[in-house]
């Protein structure tokens, strides 16, 4: 595989003696800015190098590495629309907690295309529901692909973005492997997100964000605010290699077929295998575990299995043989119901939030899309989701917040 400026820098590093951070003092690859490894906020060297390089290949006039993970890139972008003055933001129900949360701080208000789901799953939005909630804002964020292997209808969206002449951001934390392909989000928006440790072998927190001509400014102020003054050069090196790494096609294919030898759902994205398990999630999650094989989360429905094109083929050929047989339960759904909203809120035990109305988002991640949003009431199935994840948020000592009832 071709290496990178920043790879050949490290690999020809000498040995010195260490009076500069980390505190470590071994040298190696972990260094901090140093007369010979450039520097990530004003790069002239093999960073620049580097970076001229990624955006070649992701198709964008600016790249910038991140080692923050996508969360630092999406608060970027939310960043660059609101320097740019969009005050109202469209976007899916399912979005991630980063866009959540980079909304609420920076004072950015959201749209929610309508909530639909089938068999427990988020649907993205139809293309008449993404224009409506487009009308009632002055941005669009699309989620590309999300983290069931579902895209949104990427052409539609960029067609009404531009006759409104309004910008399209996506976030693509799943979606750096696709960069080969016509579904890349970079094909379509003027800023997005790539989570390159997620599908391709970076080291975890390597993403990369970037922007077209347009938007490059914007969105470099709003990286300088958001990412670490400490970059971990490991985690450099490893987004380099990462967005330099071949395309695995006989990887894809075996992928795809595996999926329909253990009933994975019919999904768009590869990488993604999701196999429903209903109510004997749990119990296969458990038996896999045993085995030595880890799924990479457990939503009390589906067992997803994420690969790359770094997965090997024996790896998929173990999978298909333990997950034949198991038992299969059915995909359980059911509607979110608006609670009543009060001024006080109390904690209470998980089990008995029953009805009850959630005063915060909870939910398991990943996926880290909310199972039941603020406003919302707590149902029987939430509760068993919730009560036999593993990692939760919106929990704390086994409660949940809720409105306190009116007397």
């Amino acid at each position: 595989m071709k290496r990178g400026a920043i790879g050949q820098m490290l690999k020809e590093q000498k040995k010195h003696v260490s009076f500069h951070t980390p505190g470590h003092k071994r040298a190696g690859e972990d260094i901090t800015e140093l007369g010979y490894s450039d520097n990530l906020y004003s790069p002239h060297g093999v960073i620049a190098e580097s970076r001229r390089e990624a955006a070649r290949i992701l198709g964008a006039a600016q790249t910038f590495y991140l080692t923050d993970g996508s969360t630092c890139g999406v608060h970027a972008m939310l960043y660059a629309l609101r320097r740019r003055g969009v005050k109202r933001v469209a976007c899916p129900p399912f979005s991630h907690r980063s866009v959540l949360g980079g909304c609420e701080i920076l004072g950015l208000q959201t749209v929610f295309t309508p909530a639909h789901r089938k068999d427990g799953i988020f649907l993205q939005p139809k293309r008449e529901e993404t224009e409506e909630a487009l009308a009632q804002a002055d941005a669009l964020l699309l989620i590309s692909p999300d983290y069931y292997g579902f895209f949104p209808d990427l052409e539609f969206a960029r067609e009404i973005c531009t006759r409104q002449k309004k910008p399209l951001v996506i976030d693509g934390a799943h979606g750096a492997h696709l960069h080969f392909t016509e579904k890349y989000a970079g094909r379509y928006a003027d800023m997005w997100v790539d989570g390159l440790h997620k599908s391709l072998p970076a080291l975890t927190q390597g993403a990369a964000v970037s922007a077209n001509e347009e938007w490059a400014d914007a969105l470099e102020e709003g990286v300088g605010l958001f990412r670490t003054s400490s970059p971990s050069y490991p985690i450099l090196k490893s987004v380099e290699e990462a967005i330099l790494y071949p395309r695995n096609e006989a990887v894809e294919r075996l992928a795809e077929k595996t999926k329909v030898r253990v009933g994975a759902i019919k999904n768009d994205d590869w990488t993604k295998i999701v196999v429903p398990f209903g109510r004997e999630a749990k119990n296969a999650q458990t038996y896999l575990e045993l085995h030595g094989v880890y799924p990479e989360f457990n939503d009390g429905n589906y067992l997803m299995f994420y690969c790359s094109p770094a997965t090997k083929k024996g790896e998929l050929k173990k999978l298909e043989r333990l997950l034949t047989g198991l038992p299969r339960g059915k995909a359980e759904e059911e509607a979110c119901r608006a609670g009543v909203v009060s001024e006080r809120t109390e904690r209470v035990p998980l089990m008995q939030a029953l009805d009850r109305t959630a005063a915060a988002d909870a939910g398991i991640f990943p996926p880290c899309v909310p199972l039941v949003r603020r406003g919302e009431r707590f149902s029987e199935e939430m509760l068993r989701r919730l009560s036999q994840a593993e990692n939760t948020f919106g929990l704390k000592d086994g409660t949940v917040s809720v409105f306190m009832e009116e007397a």
